[in-house]
């Protein structure tokens, strides 16, 4: 039999402490930096399920696996199909997705949909004081009998005390490994009140403690990542920022002069000089490795991704990790089938037709489906069962689109949990200069940021001097990056989003230059990642109250879908900077990027009556970027 290990590195002591206690066992595992906390969860959970005692064995459905982000979430899979012998089957979701699909199972009368995130996290919580964990898996394991949380640090608000509900609701019968590290505790913004949000550091680990008296504490201290000493310039004081809850009287002082001497170590390392010039772009184009550079906040990373573009550097804008496009060969497979279930080998040979993005594995996707609609029939997939997955926002994590890109722009906060070869990091303004900007700034969090940023490399760690973002400004009411001008009533463009292009009709159903299938075939074809598009004023008339003209979207000249009314609106509340005051709209929005090909649903009639079936799927463009407007009514008179 092959050694699913072999191309791992063995178990330390430590992590070999971790692997063998039992699964009932309360487990509290603070991780450091590169400690091999993913090659330690799974060897756990494989040593749970496949337990040498059959009494001790635990099967892959009694084991839940939750995580922050989508990206610790693929992760985890991916190294349980490559290394889980006997734990390939085990879930691991999400938290925001595992209580959607709880939500969905116990209340499937109400729109879920229509709910915020945080909205759902609450109701979740609720749900399980209410028993919905064991009424919805009556018929299958039952309730979980082990639970695993990973970035546990990142446990904030509603979501932490949606974990404390789970844990208290089956403290009797279930056990638990919980991972994390005080000193990568990075989403404490999610705390809109500072005193509140300041409270909520540690508080998670701190109840773990307060209320179980059996709880076991172990760590992994020793680092597997960092392979130079540029890579280990700020392990020295992870240590500290794990102990910054223990002084809270002082801990802003404590987490300044942290923040001083991670700045300090970090300029003191090489620097690459200005992003701008020829010689960091030269370096970046050349650098075989993987690559990431690393921004404080959105803001930073647009203009990044928009210098790069402009001198020709391959690279792709990392995502939020709240966003989760659903790959653009589902809509491809559903319109192509013509069965209303598909067969292992119907599903893989349809597959076999669709240009597949580099990194999707057809038997992987056949498997992640069998399980996601695995009540629709033994043995196939319910057409209709994925239709719905797309709509109700529950396709699987794991099918994501894979980010495979060498070079990677990405926030620090987006980047958390990832690694990469070589890392630039733009050179961090110090505490004393941020708080000019920020009335409110939470030190300990600047801190622990900026120690996150410079542990994400394998080999290289430089600064860079970034690109100008003085004119870049924030419009709160719509929550977007506008350009503007040294007056304050000047705009030159504005930030686009995912959902800004109209998904209830595909594109192409209306007025276009080629038809709904044509479309398709094009975006298939020509619309690929990078690739630059326009927004074109159709007309100057208003598409409704207090919204913009309509916009196409056009790829090379070729129309390819139209703005949505949420990025219609939010032009209009940009632009309009008083109630008398007289707008003229851009003719056209330049400068803007395909994200990606996505999978959406919208009608089943309007996708009918275009041609494209009847599952009411289709696939349509995802834009980002900061466009810049022109305002002539020729290419080229360009403004700002």
């Amino acid at each position: 039999m092959t050694d699913p290990y072999g191309d791992s590195p063995p178990l330390t002591e430590e992590q070999r402490a971790v692997v063998d206690l039992p699964w009932d066992t309360r487990l509290l595992v603070t991780a450091g930096a590169g400690s091999g906390k993913t090659h330690t969860v799974v060897r756990r959970l494989d040593a749970l399920v496949g337990h040498e005692d059959p009494k001790e064995a635990l099967e892959a459905g009694e084991i839940l696996v939750l995580s922050f982000s989508r990206a610790a979430v693929r992760e985890l899979r991916d190294r349980l199909a490559r290394h889980g012998e006997r734990a390939r089957r085990v879930r691991v979701q999400t938290f925001d997705s595992w209580a959607y699909r709880l939500l969905v199972r116990a209340y499937p009368d109400e729109d879920w949909t229509s709910r915020s995130f945080d909205d759902r996290i609450r109701a979740a919580t609720d749900a399980i004081e209410k028993g919905a964990v064991e009424a919805v898996e009556a018929g299958e394991q039952g309730p979980p009998a082990h639970v695993v949380i990973d970035e546990a640090q990142d446990l904030v608000g509603d979501r932490r005390e949606m974990v404390e509900a789970l844990l208290d609701r089956f403290q009797r019968s279930c056990g638990f490994t919980v991972v994390g590290d005080s000193a990568q505790g990075i989403y404490g913004f999610q705390i809109e009140d500072p005193t509140e949000r300041a409270g909520e550091t540690d508080r998670f680990f701190t109840w773990l403690r307060e209320s179980y008296d059996d709880l076991v504490e172990l760590g992994l201290t020793k680092n597997h990542r960092a392979k130079s000493p540029e890579a280990r310039t700020a392990l020295p004081l992870g240590a500290p920022l794990q102990n910054l809850a223990d002084s809270p009287d002082g801990q802003v002082a404590t987490a300044e002069a942290l923040h001083a001497e991670l700045r300090d170590r970090l300029l003191d390392l090489p620097s690459l000089g200005d992003l701008a010039d020829g010689f960091a772009l030269d370096a970046l184009k050349a650098f075989p490795g993987t690559c990431a550079i690393l921004t404080r906040d959105n803001r930073q990373a647009l203009a990044v991704s928009e210098l790069l573009y402009e001198r020709g550097v391959e690279h792709a804008l990392k995502r939020s990790l709240r966003d989760r496009p659903v790959p653009y060969w589902v809509a491809e497979l559903l319109r192509r089938t013509e069965s209303l279930t598909l067969t292992e080998a119907r599903f893989l040979e349809l597959l076999a037709e669709i240009p597949l993005p580099e990194g999707v594995e057809p038997l992987r996707c056949w498997r992640s489906l069998r399980a996601a609609t695995r009540r629709t029939g033994r043995g196939n997939v319910d057409v209709a069962a994925v239709r719905r997955l797309v709509a109700e926002g529950r396709f699987p994590d794991e099918l994501g689109d894979p980010e495979t890109a060498r070079l990677i722009v990405s926030t620090v906060h987006r980047a958390k949990g990832l690694e990469y070869d070589r890392v630039l990091l733009l050179s961090p303004p110090s505490v004393a200069e941020l708080r000019k900007a920020h009335e409110d700034l939470d030190v300990p969090a600047e801190a622990r940021a900026l120690y996150v940023a410079m542990t994400r490399a394998r080999e290289d760690l430089y600064h860079v001097t970034g690109p100008d973002i003085s004119r870049i400004r924030f419009h709160r009411p719509s929550g977007r990056w506008y350009l503007g001008g040294w007056k304050k009533y000047e705009r030159f463009g504005i930030q686009v989003m995912p959902g800004d292009i109209h998904r209830e009709e595909p594109p192409g159903s209306q007025g276009a230059d080629m038809s709904a299938i044509e479309t398709q075939a094009y975006l298939l074809e020509h619309a690929r990642p990078g690739e630059a598009v326009t927004l074109r004023m159709r007309h100057p008339l208003a598409a409704g109250p207090n919204q913009s003209p309509p916009y196409d979207l056009v790829h090379r000249d070729r129309i390819i879908g139209e703005a949505s009314e949420r990025f219609r609106r939010d032009l209009y509340a940009v632009e309009t900077i008083s109630r008398s005051w007289n707008v003229t709209w851009p003719a056209e929005i330049t400068g803007l990027r395909v994200d990606t090909l996505e999978t959406v649903a919208g009608s089943t009639a309007a996708g009918a009556n275009a041609g494209l079936g009847t599952n009411g799927v289709w696939i349509a463009p995802r834009i980002t970027g900061i466009g810049r407007y022109r305002r002539g009514k020729r290419a080229g008179e360009e403004q700002g």
